[in-house]
């Protein structure tokens, strides 16, 4: 998602106040047929699913930890689920009941989070007055101003403490995990530089590589910021359909394969393949652009076996309502392509779902994981109010949607916005962050998906995919 950086914060909080982000007590459940198939439209917060997915829980934003929700990680048996006010350590033993460790506030938008062992990499990408959790709104103009890297150690999830901040230039709308045998390496996506912005200024064509020291993790610092646009990447222009497609100056976000070596970059006007066996000096080997359908290239999920991206395409910001017959199916929606052995990229369907959404549902590809099933490619992603979407795309120009979970209207375009923002699988569940109604956890029930439930990870930050073992 993206907000402005002027606005960051207050603008979350004045959303909220607006009503989006409370949630309801209770959903009336609508019978799996009745959405997308026979056209029915959900009534405010009515529950819409397949007949293969079971919704076992949710919980609502708590104070203080209660502004919108982003990312999650995964450690063990816990779930860490970022928050612009912080972020909240669930025990998800009990996946259908999880269990509240910890509520950290630490305001700072969007609050993107990682988890490497026992240490916890939470972004802050609006302007703060200090790096501590008790800071404060302040001007992007200001050069005392802070945004960047803050690092918890949470060997004790019920008592996190906050050990080292790190500033990185235009701060970090995102941030993902290389890990090194000794270090950890945090690639620090972001974008939207300015003149008046003293500590993000123009072209801004890179990202920040912080090297965290595993037995050190106090001495963390920023020890590269390699430039993976020398000639300006994609300088923005205007689509057939009048929408405009962004131009580059840096990354939203980048998901490493460090198996392979090799990282997708979702950076706004383009989408790149990087060689990263040097992982302080990581390589663009590879460059598409999509002029006519992508308006910004948000993020990107491999296959398990390395030999496709899916990049996805957030056409207005996550703010807009872009899944009806008026946007069509290609705008807004997935890009799928197969990746060589020699890390060439080759264009070969979108995927975008055609349960249509109403005027007042804002609805865009987000951010999703695979689940892991032998000689199939499935992806389980969030669609904002479009709700999560369970898909299929073994077939790269063939890609069908399997099952599904959403919402009706809660909020919206002119109420602020809501919907899932992150919905991710692990060890046999699928949990999702939603922007205004907090923590949800489900269950894919379809037969042929059963195996994945006895694929356990021990620790699992969908940006930086490991290999999965399938079943």
């Amino acid at each position: 998602m993206r907000l402005s950086r002027t606005v960051g914060i207050a603008a979350v909080a004045a959303l909220a106040a607006s009503g989006w982000g409370v949630a309801s007590a209770s959903a009336a459940d609508v019978p799996p047929e009745a959405v997308g198939k026979s056209g029915v439209e959900l009534a405010p917060d009515q529950v819409g699913r397949s007949a293969n997915v079971q919704h076992l829980f949710n919980t609502p934003h708590v104070t203080p930890v209660d502004g919108t929700g982003s990312d999650i990680a995964f450690s063990g048996n816990k779930a860490f689920v970022g928050n612009y006010n912080g972020f909240v350590i669930y025990d998800v033993t009990n996946a259908a009941s999880p269990e509240v460790l910890a509520r950290v506030n630490c305001p700072g938008s969007q609050n993107d989070i990682t988890i490497s062992g026992d240490l916890l990499y939470l972004s802050t990408d609006s302007s703060r007055s200090d790096d501590s959790c008790s800071s404060t709104t302040s001007p992007t103009t200001l050069k005392q101003s802070w945004e960047g890297i803050k690092i918890f150690n949470v060997s004790n999830p019920r008592v996190p403490k906050y050990i080292k901040s790190v500033e990185t230039a235009c701060g970090s709308h995102t941030n993902t995990l290389v890990p090194g045998k000794k270090s950890d390496f945090i690639y620090v996506s972001s974008y939207s530089p300015r003149a008046d912005y003293p500590d993000c200024q123009p072209p801004h064509d890179s990202i920040s590589i912080i090297e965290v020291p595993k037995k050190a993790p106090t001495q963390a610092k920023v020890v590269a910021e390699p430039n993976l646009f020398p000639d300006g990447g994609n300088p923005g222009g205007v689509q057939p359909s009048g929408d405009g497609y962004s131009a580059t100056t840096g990354c939203h976000d980048i998901t490493a394969y460090p198996s392979k070596n090799i990282a997708a970059g979702a950076c706004m006007g383009d989408g790149v393949i990087m060689d990263i066996s040097n992982p302080v000096a990581p390589k663009v080997i590879e460059k598409v652009q999509d002029t006519t359908n992508f308006a910004f290239w948000h993020s990107a999920t491999f296959n398990n076996d390395g030999t496709k991206v899916v990049f996805t395409d957030e056409l207005g910001g996550g703010g807009r309502a872009t899944c009806n017959t008026t946007v069509g199916p290609k705008r807004g929606a997935n890009a799928i392509y197969d990746l060589s052995k020699s890390n060439k990229l080759t264009f070969k369907s979108y995927y975008k779902i055609s349960r249509h959404q109403n005027d007042s549902e804002n609805c865009v590809a987000h951010n999703g994981s695979l689940i892991p099933v032998k000689g199939r490619d499935i992806m389980v992603q969030s669609w904002y109010m479009g709700g999560t979407s369970i898909w299929d795309f073994t077939d790269s120009a063939n890609p069908r949607e399997i099952g599904y979970f959403e919402r009706g209207p809660n909020g919206g375009v002119g109420g602020g916005g809501g919907g899932t923002w992150s919905s991710y699988y692990y060890n046999g569940h699928i949990f999702s962050s939603d922007l205004g109604k907090g923590f949800d956890v489900l269950k894919i029930t379809e037969p042929s998906l059963q195996k994945a439930a006895k694929v356990k990870m021990d620790e699992l930050n969908p940006q930086s995919q490991p290999v999965y073992k399938t079943r």
